[in-house]
């Protein structure tokens, strides 16, 4: 038997290579996509084997709806995708409050609404892997993108603090953290606050610094082996780049806690 998938964003970028990765090797999903005419060419392959569902995360009781309408054709999960989200690009004096709140409420409200649908099914059977894309922001922070990594650090702490709450209930939980890959997430699907010049310098040096972007095609391969694994980790890199960044990250904020010692026995009265 293969396995049942919920994949959110679904109709592109990684989402949609999500999804024909699945369909391709026989399993089934539940896909979900605000625009579900982005997933027909997969319906005209697969037929019965996926469902397209209308869906904007931001909408607590549609996704109750669709997770219910996902069991209810297939019979049950046993892995969930929260995938869909976008980016902003602006420095923080730039964002509005309701760019912000907005920013939250799709990569951290999204994820929450679904992960909260889908437990008790997860739980009933005692089995169900959710899978968590957050990013190589959800871990290190950039310039031009603090609510964008406001949104992937939530996700990330909410999600390890689940991982912990499930485990005891056969569900797995995984974080997915990919480097810069080619996908919409800074075209269309984006937001660019309205720049101050102040800022300029900073904006013309990051494009200066871009760089090629991996080509999402591969992704899929990564996610099914990924769901196949008998322990899942619970944080992933998806591309090579991100771990050389990530190691020296952490050894930087090891030492900035080490040099700090001084102060934290100031603050215990020593």
């Amino acid at each position: 038997m293969g396995k049942t998938w919920l994949i959110t964003g679904a109709g592109r970028g990684f989402g949609k290579e999500f999804t024909q990765a699945a369909l391709s090797r026989g399993d089934r999903v539940a896909a979900t996509a605000r625009n579900v005419k982005a997933l027909s060419d997969l319906v005209d392959e697969y037929g019965d084997a996926i469902l397209p569902l209308a869906l904007d995360v931001t909408d607590r009781e549609a996704v109750f709806a669709a997770v219910a309408a996902a069991r209810e054709t297939f019979g049950g999960l046993d892995v969930v995708v929260n995938n869909a989200g976008y980016g902003m690009f602006g420095a923080i004096e730039e964002v509005s409050p309701e760019q912000l709140r907005q920013q939250l409420e799709v990569n951290v409200f999204g994820p929450f609404h679904v992960t909260q649908a889908v437990l008790p099914i997860l739980r009933e059977q005692g089995s169900g892997h959710i899978i968590q894309i957050s990013s190589i922001g959800g871990v290190a922070a950039f310039p031009l993108l603090g609510s964008y990594h406001a949104s992937k650090w939530a996700l990330e702490g909410f999600s390890e603090s689940l991982a912990q709450e499930v485990a005891r209930f056969g569900i797995k939980v995984t974080l997915v953290e990919p480097a810069a890959y080619g996908t919409d997430w800074g075209g269309s699907s984006a937001v660019w606050p309205e720049g101050l010049p102040q800022y300029q310098p900073i904006r013309d040096a990051r494009a200066a610094a871009s760089r090629p972007s991996n080509d999402p095609v591969h992704v899929g391969a990564a996610i099914l082996a990924l769901v196949d694994m008998d322990q899942p980790p619970l944080r992933v890199f998806f591309g090579t780049g991100p771990i050389e960044a990530a190691e020296k990250l952490y050894q930087s904020r090891l030492q900035t806690w080490r040099d700090g010692q001084v102060l934290a026995a100031l603050a215990e009265g020593r």
